[in-house]
């Protein structure tokens, strides 16, 4: 958080209308709550296409998943906001990207639905929708590397238990994406795709520092929301935030209730089949039905 606001969190929550699949607003509500359970005040910025004014002074940038359609719209628009967008970056602005939001920040998106879309290249990734690719669906967990600092930030500030080393979510997407030599993946694989149907990695990482760009950037297909679940990211993703880097802890914040939607859900996935890319059509089916039945629970 700049010297001038402090006590004080500003979130910038980028197209909330086009892109907020799955709840991802729950994302930016994750962190309000975190931030104002801590006594911190909090500013959430609606920012539109064309609004750069708002990107002034911020915290945190979070994007969010939308439907595929939407893809054009969403990558015109953040071109447009390229400039500011990469100014609060290198000022030390965290940047949460989710799944459509994840591929659109990228250098390219490429579909047969959309063709090819440029986009502003704030993360080091390109995305390919392959034409007869099948959709990744279901539950994704992944495993974080054991130095990672979101694991530590966990440690520190959420109270974190046996699942600090792992992530959770939901995936629901046609595109592979392909991470360039900036970015480090998110984490490895345990439960579901990922990046790419044929690969172990899920999403990208950049820390604060890394290339010269002052400010976090993660990019995931992890949904569901992501950051409820997984109270560890939602803290580290705060202190980064107000830190403009990594240097400022934040007070503890014991979050048992988070701690036991994670291990449930990533329960509920291991038993529903971990090795279902490689199922047979059956099984295929017998997967999404399991799906189905998970998401209603």
């Amino acid at each position: 958080m700049s010297g001038s606001r402090p006590g004080r969190v500003v979130i910038a929550h980028l197209f909330p209308d086009l892109l907020n699949l799955y709840g991802d607003h729950g994302n930016v509500e994750t962190l309000v709550r975190r931030a104002t359970w801590r006594g911190l005040a909090t500013e959430v910025r609606r920012v539109n296409p064309g609004d750069a004014n708002a990107l002034r002074d911020v915290d945190v940038l979070f994007v969010g998943g939308g439907a595929d359609r939407h893809q054009r719209l969403v990558a015109d628009a953040l071109v447009a906001l390229s400039e500011p967008l990469r100014a609060a970056v290198a000022d030390g602005a965290v940047l949460l990207a989710v799944c459509a939001g994840y591929q659109s920040l990228g250098h390219v998106y490429r579909s047969r639905l959309v063709g090819e879309l440029r986009g502003p290249g704030l993360l080091d990734v390109e995305t390919d929708v392959p034409a007869d690719g099948e959709r990744l669906v279901g539950g994704l967990v992944i495993e974080l590397g054991a130095d990672s600092p979101i694991m530590a930030a966990g440690d520190r500030a959420s109270g974190a238990g046996a699942g600090a080393n792992r992530l959770v979510g939901f995936e629901n997407h046609a595109g592979r994406t392909r991470l360039g030599s900036t970015l480090q993946p998110l984490g490895r694989v345990v439960v579901g795709r990922g990046n790419d149907d044929g690969g172990r990695d899920e999403g990208a990482i950049a820390l604060p520092g890394a290339g010269g760009i002052a400010g976090l950037r993660i990019g995931t297909y992890l949904h569901g929301p992501l950051l409820p679940r997984n109270p560890h990211l939602a803290d580290f993703v705060l202190a980064c935030g107000i830190a403009r880097g990594m240097g400022v802890p934040l007070a503890p914040l014991p979050s048992p209730a988070e701690w036991t939607a994670h291990a449930r859900f990533e329960a509920d996935w291991r038993a529903i089949n971990p090795g279902a890319k490689r199922r047979s059509r059956p099984g295929r089916v017998a997967g999404r039905l399991a799906v189905l039945a998970a998401a209603l629970r």
